[in-house]
């Protein structure tokens, strides 16, 4: 392969976000600062700070099928065929064989199950009342699965469960696949619908990680002194990742470069992250770069509003980017929530504008910074206006201790 052949470029964008189900509004959305925070009332668990998404879910496909299908799959559709859209890609450019398909995901089947079981209690759980759906519906390939089937794609499909980095984990599958020449395109990125499992929520609410505030708007507190936990959100985007040569060969429209990437484990605990081992994993992100840590011009951080988990995070950021005065730093969880096995990949699609406008969205919610929350240069409230910005890094972090980073780069 020519050294082309081994740069990965960002070609296409397809969203839905808690408050937009466009990129362009979703930058809009981001740069005010405007919560996608909503109260909702789930049941057996009661009112709850959560973040909702709204699309034309039968844009790409009918009623009877999303039906058919699952939450997550009707997200991961409309998104892949949005980002193919966006991407301006002619039919046939690409063989559907040498096409993959790789999303990554928190959980999988929890909101089906609890669906059946609520359904199966009508009829005094008479299992022959299960639906036939159930298994395809609960799959771990699920939502890649109903992405194929919709557009015909015959190349490799598959989940990446990573906790809450596995949008991160997805992005560096299809820079890998690519490489490797196993496709020649890759729809890469992460979906949530943990909006619609009510365990979530009591599962986080007895861990004492579940956000509450007077407001839904405000729940999701990241560095704030006064922060009290996660405010769960559904979500997904799907990128379409090309190698360079043939994204320049067809005149595509380069929103970046895939130059880093970094996954690492704690090793140490179920639930509790640890920054050491975050540090590594930006460490590693930027040695793949061939970047220094003061070459970064915005870290993008996972924060989700936890105690310790962002104080954890913050300590790996002072320790990699302490000698780096021009680095920026945001949050983009404050204003939609955690979008779970989506995070990272819809983080990163909130900061891509930035290498058009220069501008730094901010942290909402940020009224008292926790001492041991303190970063050089942390945005908060507006956003910040740079001479010049040509490089990001994207952190995110999930349970089991599983760690992943990518840095993306300006293309010129």
């Amino acid at each position: 392969m020519s050294a082309d052949k081994y740069r990965i470029v960002i070609t296409g964008i397809g969203l839905v976000a808690p408050g937009a189900s466009n990129k362009e509004d979703f930058r809009t959305q981001v740069l005010a600062g405007r919560s996608g925070i909503q109260e909702i009332d789930l049941r057996y668990f009661g009112k709850a700070a959560a973040g909702l998404c709204s699309f034309e879910e039968t844009r790409y496909r009918k009623k009877k099928e999303n039906k058919k299908g699952t939450r997550a799959g009707c997200i991961g559709v409309y998104c892949a065929h949005e980002a193919l859209l966006d991407a301006g890609l002619e039919e046939g450019f690409y063989r559907q064989d040498r096409t993959g398909v790789y999303v990554g995901l928190t959980e999988h089947g929890n909101v089906e199950t609890e669906n059946e079981i609520y359904h199966l209690k009508g009829y005094d759980y008479d299992v022959s009342y299960w639906t036939h759906h159930h298994n395809p519906r609960t799959v771990l390939n699920n939502p890649a699965g109903e992405i194929t089937i919709s557009l015909g794609i015959t190349g490799p499909h598959y989940s990446i469960g990573a906790a809450c980095a596995a949008g991160n984990a997805s992005l560096i599958q299809g820079v890998q696949m690519l490489r490797l020449d196993e496709v020649d395109m890759a729809l890469a990125g992460g979906i949530s619908e943990s909006t619609g499992s009510f365990g979530i929520f009591a599962s986080f609410k007895a861990q004492g990680a579940l956000a509450e505030a007077v407001s839904p708007e405000q729940a999701c507190r990241p560095f704030d002194s006064k922060r009290n936990g996660i405010v769960v959100s559904e979500g997904g985007c799907i990128y379409v990742l090309e190698r360079l040569d043939r994204a320049l060969q067809r005149g595509a429209r380069i929103y970046g470069e895939l130059v880093g990437y970094g996954m690492n484990s704690d090793a140490r605990d179920f639930v509790l992250p640890f920054d050491e081992r975050q540090a590594q994993c930006m460490q590693l992100a930027l040695a793949k770069a061939g970047l220094q840590p003061d070459q970064i011009d915005i870290v993008s951080t996972h924060a989700t509003g936890t105690k310790q988990g962002d104080a954890e995070e913050c300590r790996a950021i002072r320790s990699v980017f302490q000698n780096a005065p021009n680095t920026y730093v945001n949050n983009t969880k404050s204003i939609i929530g955690h979008a779970m096995g989506a995070a990272g990949v819809l983080e990163l699609a909130a900061n891509l504008p930035s290498f058009e406008d220069n501008l730094v969205h901010p942290t909402i919610n940020l009224t008292e910074l926790d001492p041991d929350c303190a970063l050089t240069n942390l945005v908060v409230d507006r956003p910040v206006e740079l001479p010049r910005i040509r490089t990001i890094l994207n952190n995110s972090f999930g349970m089991l201790g599983i760690n992943s980073t990518v840095v993306v780069q300006a293309w010129a």
